[in-house]
Protein backbone atom coordinates (compact mmCIF):
# COMPACT_ATOMS: atom_id res chain seq x y z
CA UNK A 1 0.00 0.00 0.00
CA UNK A 2 2.92 2.31 0.31
CA UNK A 3 2.47 3.68 -3.52
CA UNK A 4 -1.21 4.53 -2.83
CA UNK A 5 -0.46 8.04 -2.97
CA UNK A 6 2.33 9.19 -5.44
CA UNK A 7 2.85 13.08 -6.48
CA UNK A 8 2.88 14.12 -10.29
CA UNK A 9 6.69 14.98 -9.80
CA UNK A 10 7.04 11.29 -8.80
CA UNK A 11 9.43 9.16 -11.86
CA UNK A 12 7.52 6.92 -14.11
CA UNK A 13 8.75 4.77 -16.59
CA UNK A 14 7.66 5.94 -19.82
CA UNK A 15 6.26 2.33 -20.88
CA UNK A 16 3.28 3.49 -18.51
CA UNK A 17 2.32 6.04 -21.19
CA UNK A 18 3.58 4.52 -24.32
CA UNK A 19 5.98 5.70 -26.62
CA UNK A 20 7.01 9.61 -27.16
CA UNK A 21 4.44 10.46 -24.52
CA UNK A 22 6.03 12.39 -21.49
CA UNK A 23 4.63 12.80 -18.32
CA UNK A 24 3.93 16.18 -18.60
CA UNK A 25 1.81 16.27 -21.83
CA UNK A 26 -0.19 13.79 -20.07
CA UNK A 27 -1.05 16.06 -16.80
CA UNK A 28 -2.24 18.51 -19.58
CA UNK A 29 -4.27 16.61 -21.32
CA UNK A 30 -5.59 14.96 -17.96
CA UNK A 31 -6.33 17.86 -16.19
CA UNK A 32 -8.12 20.03 -19.37
CA UNK A 33 -7.55 23.59 -19.84
CA UNK A 34 -10.30 26.54 -20.59
CA UNK A 35 -13.97 25.95 -19.55
CA UNK A 36 -16.10 22.64 -20.41
CA UNK A 37 -17.59 22.01 -23.65
CA UNK A 38 -21.31 21.44 -21.74
CA UNK A 39 -20.86 24.42 -19.97
CA UNK A 40 -20.53 26.71 -23.15
CA UNK A 41 -21.52 29.75 -23.70
CA UNK A 42 -18.88 31.54 -21.65
CA UNK A 43 -20.00 35.00 -20.27
CA UNK A 44 -16.70 36.48 -19.99
CA UNK A 45 -17.94 40.03 -19.20
CA UNK A 46 -18.58 38.59 -15.53
CA UNK A 47 -15.88 35.95 -15.32
CA UNK A 48 -13.53 35.95 -12.19
CA UNK A 49 -9.67 35.67 -13.41
CA UNK A 50 -7.24 34.95 -10.35
CA UNK A 51 -3.78 36.27 -10.22
CA UNK A 52 -0.99 33.94 -9.57
CA UNK A 53 1.29 36.26 -7.81
CA UNK A 54 2.34 35.07 -4.67
CA UNK A 55 0.89 31.96 -5.65
CA UNK A 56 2.02 28.54 -5.42
CA UNK A 57 -0.27 27.05 -7.97
CA UNK A 58 0.18 23.70 -10.08
CA UNK A 59 -1.23 20.38 -11.94
CA UNK A 60 -0.06 17.25 -9.89
CA UNK A 61 -1.39 13.02 -10.55
CA UNK A 62 -2.41 11.22 -7.31
CA UNK A 63 -2.01 7.71 -7.82
CA UNK A 64 -5.20 5.62 -6.11
CA UNK A 65 -5.16 2.02 -6.19
CA UNK A 66 -3.23 2.50 -9.66
CA UNK A 67 -5.78 5.01 -11.36
CA UNK A 68 -4.07 8.52 -11.95
CA UNK A 69 -6.04 11.00 -10.51
CA UNK A 70 -5.48 14.74 -11.85
CA UNK A 71 -5.85 17.11 -8.59
CA UNK A 72 -5.08 20.95 -9.25
CA UNK A 73 -3.76 22.56 -5.98
CA UNK A 74 -3.23 26.20 -4.92
CA UNK A 75 -1.56 28.11 -1.90
CA UNK A 76 0.88 30.65 -0.82
CA UNK A 77 4.04 30.77 -2.03
CA UNK A 78 6.57 29.33 0.87
CA UNK A 79 4.10 28.91 3.45
CA UNK A 80 3.62 25.45 5.01
CA UNK A 81 1.33 23.72 7.82
CA UNK A 82 -1.48 25.47 5.73
CA UNK A 83 -5.34 24.68 6.64
CA UNK A 84 -6.79 22.49 3.51
CA UNK A 85 -10.15 22.73 1.51
CA UNK A 86 -10.77 20.25 -0.55
CA UNK A 87 -12.87 22.29 -3.81
CA UNK A 88 -15.33 19.92 -5.57
CA UNK A 89 -16.41 20.51 -9.05
CA UNK A 90 -19.57 20.84 -10.89
CA UNK A 91 -20.94 18.11 -12.99
CA UNK A 92 -18.62 19.77 -15.57
CA UNK A 93 -14.93 18.62 -13.99
CA UNK A 94 -11.97 20.29 -13.03
CA UNK A 95 -12.09 23.50 -16.02
CA UNK A 96 -10.98 26.67 -15.40
CA UNK A 97 -13.53 28.27 -12.95
CA UNK A 98 -12.99 25.63 -10.45
CA UNK A 99 -9.29 26.27 -10.35
CA UNK A 100 -10.03 29.62 -10.44
CA UNK A 101 -11.94 28.76 -7.15
CA UNK A 102 -8.87 27.24 -5.89
CA UNK A 103 -6.55 30.47 -5.95
CA UNK A 104 -9.21 32.10 -4.07
CA UNK A 105 -9.25 30.17 -1.57
CA UNK A 106 -5.07 29.99 -1.68
CA UNK A 107 -5.46 34.26 -1.82
CA UNK A 108 -7.28 34.17 1.60
CA UNK A 109 -4.51 31.44 2.80
CA UNK A 110 -5.62 27.73 2.57
CA UNK A 111 -3.66 24.83 0.15
CA UNK A 112 -6.81 24.07 -1.75
CA UNK A 113 -7.20 21.20 -3.84
CA UNK A 114 -9.39 20.15 -6.65
CA UNK A 115 -9.50 16.60 -7.62
CA UNK A 116 -10.56 14.98 -10.72
CA UNK A 117 -13.68 12.71 -9.30
CA UNK A 118 -14.62 11.60 -12.61
CA UNK A 119 -11.46 10.56 -13.93
CA UNK A 120 -12.66 6.78 -14.00
CA UNK A 121 -15.98 7.01 -15.59
CA UNK A 122 -14.53 9.79 -18.17
CA UNK A 123 -13.03 13.00 -19.04
CA UNK A 124 -15.94 15.87 -18.20
CA UNK A 125 -14.58 18.31 -19.35
CA UNK A 126 -14.75 17.34 -23.29
CA UNK A 127 -18.40 15.53 -22.80
CA UNK A 128 -20.87 18.44 -25.02
CA UNK A 129 -23.63 18.45 -23.65
CA UNK A 130 -24.78 17.86 -20.27
CA UNK A 131 -27.73 15.09 -21.48
CA UNK A 132 -24.46 12.78 -22.63
CA UNK A 133 -22.34 14.25 -19.56
CA UNK A 134 -25.14 12.94 -16.89
CA UNK A 135 -25.80 9.77 -18.39
CA UNK A 136 -21.99 8.72 -19.31
CA UNK A 137 -20.33 10.22 -16.76
CA UNK A 138 -21.63 11.81 -13.79
CA UNK A 139 -24.71 8.44 -12.97
CA UNK A 140 -21.76 6.49 -13.53
CA UNK A 141 -19.58 7.62 -10.30
CA UNK A 142 -19.79 5.36 -7.70
CA UNK A 143 -20.24 7.44 -4.27
CA UNK A 144 -18.06 5.25 -2.36
CA UNK A 145 -15.52 5.86 -5.03
CA UNK A 146 -16.02 9.70 -4.71
CA UNK A 147 -15.16 9.38 -0.55
CA UNK A 148 -12.00 6.80 -1.21
CA UNK A 149 -10.45 9.14 -3.59
CA UNK A 150 -11.00 12.10 -1.21
CA UNK A 151 -9.75 9.94 2.02
CA UNK A 152 -6.57 9.84 -0.43
CA UNK A 153 -6.19 13.37 -1.53
CA UNK A 154 -6.85 14.35 1.97
CA UNK A 155 -3.55 12.20 2.82
CA UNK A 156 -1.46 13.45 0.03
CA UNK A 157 -1.73 17.24 0.62
CA UNK A 158 -0.35 16.29 4.85
CA UNK A 159 2.17 14.84 2.71
CA UNK A 160 2.83 17.90 1.18
CA UNK A 161 2.64 19.88 4.31
CA UNK A 162 -0.82 20.83 4.47
CA UNK A 163 -2.94 20.65 8.22
CA UNK A 164 -5.32 18.60 7.92
CA UNK A 165 -6.09 19.15 11.05
CA UNK A 166 -7.41 22.10 10.09
CA UNK A 167 -9.52 20.14 7.07
CA UNK A 168 -12.43 21.98 5.11
CA UNK A 169 -14.71 21.56 1.79
CA UNK A 170 -16.90 22.97 -0.57
CA UNK A 171 -18.42 21.96 -3.70
CA UNK A 172 -20.31 23.53 -6.29
CA UNK A 173 -23.88 21.85 -8.01
CA UNK A 174 -22.71 18.20 -8.04
CA UNK A 175 -19.72 18.90 -5.78
CA UNK A 176 -22.49 20.57 -3.35
CA UNK A 177 -23.90 17.11 -3.30
CA UNK A 178 -20.65 15.57 -2.23
CA UNK A 179 -19.95 18.33 0.08
CA UNK A 180 -22.72 17.21 2.44
CA UNK A 181 -21.97 12.81 2.22
CA UNK A 182 -18.24 13.74 2.51
CA UNK A 183 -19.14 15.77 5.69
CA UNK A 184 -20.77 12.70 7.13
CA UNK A 185 -18.37 10.20 5.79
CA UNK A 186 -15.08 11.92 7.49
CA UNK A 187 -15.51 13.01 11.42
CA UNK A 188 -12.32 14.42 10.83
CA UNK A 189 -13.44 17.31 8.40
CA UNK A 190 -13.96 20.79 10.34
CA UNK A 191 -16.52 22.56 8.03
CA UNK A 192 -18.33 22.45 4.88
CA UNK A 193 -19.75 24.43 2.38
CA UNK A 194 -22.10 22.99 0.09
CA UNK A 195 -23.61 25.90 -2.52
CA UNK A 196 -26.53 24.41 -4.13
CA UNK A 197 -26.42 20.55 -3.99
CA UNK A 198 -29.14 18.17 -4.67
CA UNK A 199 -30.39 17.26 -1.18
CA UNK A 200 -33.51 14.38 -1.76
CA UNK A 201 -33.83 12.23 -4.77
CA UNK A 202 -33.63 8.53 -5.86
CA UNK A 203 -31.16 6.13 -4.48
CA UNK A 204 -29.54 3.21 -6.61
CA UNK A 205 -26.24 1.20 -6.83
CA UNK A 206 -23.75 4.35 -7.49
CA UNK A 207 -25.94 6.84 -5.43
CA UNK A 208 -26.53 5.11 -2.46
CA UNK A 209 -27.74 7.79 0.05
CA UNK A 210 -28.94 11.61 -0.29
CA UNK A 211 -27.55 14.33 2.05
CA UNK A 212 -31.53 14.26 3.27
CA UNK A 213 -30.05 10.69 4.46
CA UNK A 214 -27.25 11.59 6.64
CA UNK A 215 -28.57 14.86 7.82
CA UNK A 216 -29.99 13.82 11.20
CA UNK A 217 -26.78 12.01 12.24
CA UNK A 218 -24.30 15.01 10.55
CA UNK A 219 -21.43 15.61 13.19
CA UNK A 220 -19.40 18.55 10.74
CA UNK A 221 -21.10 21.35 10.63
CA UNK A 222 -22.03 22.19 7.02
CA UNK A 223 -23.39 25.25 5.93
CA UNK A 224 -26.04 25.35 2.71
CA UNK A 225 -25.72 28.08 -0.30
CA UNK A 226 -29.27 27.58 -2.35
CA UNK A 227 -30.85 30.30 -4.39
CA UNK A 228 -34.55 30.46 -4.19
CA UNK A 229 -35.12 30.71 -8.12
CA UNK A 230 -33.46 27.06 -8.11
CA UNK A 231 -35.59 25.26 -10.97
CA UNK A 232 -33.37 22.07 -10.27
CA UNK A 233 -33.80 22.40 -6.11
CA UNK A 234 -37.07 22.93 -4.93
CA UNK A 235 -37.55 25.19 -1.65
CA UNK A 236 -40.01 22.04 -0.21
CA UNK A 237 -36.66 19.80 -0.43
CA UNK A 238 -34.38 23.01 0.88
CA UNK A 239 -37.00 23.29 4.02
CA UNK A 240 -37.15 19.41 4.33
CA UNK A 241 -33.13 19.58 4.80
CA UNK A 242 -33.41 22.48 7.23
CA UNK A 243 -35.94 20.35 9.47
CA UNK A 244 -33.60 17.39 9.28
CA UNK A 245 -30.51 19.18 10.25
CA UNK A 246 -32.74 20.72 13.16
CA UNK A 247 -33.29 17.30 14.78
CA UNK A 248 -29.62 16.63 14.63
CA UNK A 249 -26.30 18.25 16.59
CA UNK A 250 -24.73 19.62 13.87
CA UNK A 251 -24.99 22.89 13.93
CA UNK A 252 -24.93 23.05 10.06
CA UNK A 253 -27.20 25.75 8.54
CA UNK A 254 -28.95 26.56 5.15
CA UNK A 255 -29.56 30.54 3.90
CA UNK A 256 -31.65 30.87 0.79
CA UNK A 257 -31.03 33.57 -1.70
CA UNK A 258 -34.39 34.85 -2.45
CA UNK A 259 -33.39 36.44 -6.34
CA UNK A 260 -30.92 33.53 -6.72
CA UNK A 261 -31.59 30.70 -9.17
CA UNK A 262 -28.74 27.66 -9.64
CA UNK A 263 -25.40 27.80 -9.85
CA UNK A 264 -25.17 31.67 -8.81
CA UNK A 265 -21.88 31.50 -7.96
CA UNK A 266 -20.74 30.75 -11.52
CA UNK A 267 -19.09 33.88 -12.77
CA UNK A 268 -18.49 32.51 -16.17
CA UNK A 269 -22.25 31.58 -16.59
CA UNK A 270 -25.21 33.28 -17.56
CA UNK A 271 -26.77 32.18 -13.81
CA UNK A 272 -24.18 34.41 -11.92
CA UNK A 273 -25.93 36.23 -9.56
CA UNK A 274 -22.78 38.55 -8.39
CA UNK A 275 -23.89 40.30 -5.19
CA UNK A 276 -25.47 36.86 -3.97
CA UNK A 277 -22.14 34.92 -4.82
CA UNK A 278 -19.68 37.75 -3.03
CA UNK A 279 -21.75 37.58 0.20
CA UNK A 280 -22.05 33.48 0.07
CA UNK A 281 -18.07 34.29 -0.66
CA UNK A 282 -17.64 36.15 2.27
CA UNK A 283 -20.03 33.89 4.53
CA UNK A 284 -18.37 30.46 3.16
CA UNK A 285 -14.65 32.13 4.75
CA UNK A 286 -16.48 32.69 8.05
CA UNK A 287 -18.14 30.10 8.17
CA UNK A 288 -14.45 28.01 7.73
CA UNK A 289 -12.73 30.62 10.14
CA UNK A 290 -15.31 30.00 12.58
CA UNK A 291 -15.40 26.29 12.85
CA UNK A 292 -11.61 26.30 12.77
CA UNK A 293 -10.89 25.86 8.75
CA UNK A 294 -8.14 28.61 9.41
Amino acid sequence: MKDLVSDGSSLVSASAFGDGVDRRNFLKAAVGSGFAAASLPVVAQTMVQTSLDGLDAADHIVVINGQDVPVYRAQPKDRTNLPVVLVISEIFGVHEYIKDVARRFAKAGYMAVAPDLFVRQGDATKVANIADLMRDIVSKTPDAQVMSDLDTVVKWTKQRGGNTDKLGITGFCWGGRITWLYAAHNPNVKAGVAWYGRLVGETNANQTRQPIDVAQALKVPVLGLYGAKDQGIPLESVERMRKALASGNSRSQIHVYPNAGHAFHADYRPSFNADDAKDGWSKALNWFSTHGVA
